[in-house]
C-alpha cells in the first residue's frame, strides 16, 4: 500500500513561497487524519485489479487523483472549520485560529488549485470521466455545506433532509473516491455501482457516528471539543432525533435550551440528559448500523480478495471508531 503521508510531503508545500501562503497548507495537511479518501481510492483500484493484486505502473495510474481527493477534503475543512467558527481540528488548532480568517481563505483556495493540478496527471484516456465525477462531487459537497448553513435558520428539519445533506457534504467524497479509483484501475460498469454504493453508505455512517461521538465521545480520543453541536445549536441526527420522537414535555425543554445561546457546559449536560432519556443515541446507532450493513452487501458483487476483505474490515472498524 502507498504511503499516503509521504506523498503529501513529497509535494513539497513546506518549501514554496510565498510561506504566508503555502506553510497553512502544509500545516492543514500535516495534521494526520485518516487519509479515507486516498485509502479508499487506491483500496478500490486493488480490489476489482487482478484479484486484487495491483502492482507497478497500475496502481502509480491511481496515485494522482488519491492525492487530489485528499488535498480536496482538506481544502473544505478550512473552510468549513471558519464558517462554524471551529477552534480544533484533529486536536490542533484550525487554521484560521492559527493564522486569520484570509489565510484560511486563501490557502484553502489555493488547495482546491493544487487538487486539480493533480487531477490533471490522471491517464489521458481516462481523465475526461474522473474530471467529471470530481466535479460532480465538488458541487455536491458545496450544495451539502449550504444545506447545512440553510438548517441553521430553519424550525423543523426531517431526518431525511438531514441524511440528504450529509450525503452531498461527506458521503459523496468516499463514494467517487471509490469510483474514480476503481475505474482508473478498469472496474466493469457494475463494480463502479458497487464501490460507489460502497462509499456512499459508509460515509453516511461516517458522519452519523460522528456527531455520536460530538456528545458521547472521549475528548481525549475525539480531537474535538465534546459537546460543540450541542452549544452551537447544530442540527444533528441526534437533535432532530430528539425533536421527532420528543414527548410534549421532553421537546419544550429540548427548546428552551435550543434558545439559550450560552455555550457552557450546563447546556451540554441538560441537553444530553433529554438525549439519553430518549433513547437517541440508540436510535442513531440503529441508523448508522443500517448504512453499515447496505455498505456491506455491496462487497459482494465485488472480486472476493484481500483488497475486499480490507474493506469489509474498515466498514465495520468505522462503525465503532472513537475518533
Amino acid at each position: 500500500m502507498i504511503d499516503i503521508n509521504k506523498q503529501i510531503e513529497s509535494l513539497g508545500f513546506e518549501t514554496r513561497e510565498p510561506r504566508g501562503l503555502y506553510e497553512p497548507i502544509a500545516y492543514a495537511l500535516s495534521t494526520g487524519g485518516k487519509r479515507l479518501r486516498p485509502t479508499l481510492a487506491i483500496v478500490a483500484a486493488e480490489s476489482v485489479h487482478n484479484g486484487g493484486l495491483i502492482n507497478g505502473d497500475a496502481i502509480e495510474q491511481v496515485y494522482p487523483a488519491a492525492l487530489a481527493l485528499e488535498v480536496f477534503h482538506n481544502f473544505t475543512l478550512l473552510h468549513d472549520d471558519l464558517m462554524d467558527k471551529a477552534s480544533l481540528r484533529r486536536g490542533k488548532e484550525t487554521v484560521h485560529v492559527r493564522w486569520n480568517a484570509n489565510t484560511a481563505i486563501l490557502s484553502g483556495d489555493q488547495m482546491l488549485i493544487e487538487a486539480y493540478k493533480l487531477l490533471a496527471q490522471v491517464p489521458a484516456n481516462k481523465l475526461p470521466q474522473v474530471l467529471n465525477w470530481f466535479n460532480e462531487m465538488a458541487s455536491k459537497v458545496c450544495e451539502g455545506q449550504q444545506y447545512d448553513i440553510d438548517f441553521e435558520h430553519m424550525s423543523q428539519v426531517s431526518i431525511d433532509d438531514y441524511l440528504k445533506m450529509i450525503e452531498y457534504k461527506t458521503s459523496v467524497l468516499l463514494a467517487y473516491a471509490m469510483q474514480i479509483g476503481g475505474y482508473i484501475a478498469g472496474a466493469t460498469p457494475t463494480q463502479q455501482e458497487a464501490l460507489y454504493q460502497y462509499g456512499l453508505h459508509i460515509g453516511l455512517a461516517f458522519q452519523i457516528q460522528d456527531d455520536i461521538l460530538d456528545v458521547y465521545g472521549d475528548p481525549n480520543t475525539f480531537g474535538k471539543v465534546i459537546g460543540g453541536d450541542i452549544c452551537s445549536n447544530k442540527k444533528t441526527i441526534l437533535l432532530i432525533t430528539a425533536l421527532e420522537t420528543a414527548d410534549p414535555e421532553s421537546k419544550a425543554e429540548l427548546l428552551q435550551w435550543i434558545m439559550t445561546t450560552e455555550r457552557n457546559e450546563e447546556k451540554i449536560a441538560a441537553v444530553t440528559a433529554i438525549y439519553d432519556r430518549l433513547g437517541v443515541r440508540e436510535a442513531c446507532d440503529a441508523i448508522m448500523e443500517e448504512h453499515t450493513s447496505r455498505a456491506l452487501l455491496q462487497l459482494d458483487k465485488l472480486p472476493q480478495n484481500d483488497a475486499t476483505e480490507s474493506l469489509r474490515e474498515l466498514a465495520e472498524r468505522l462503525a465503532t471508531r472513537k475518533s
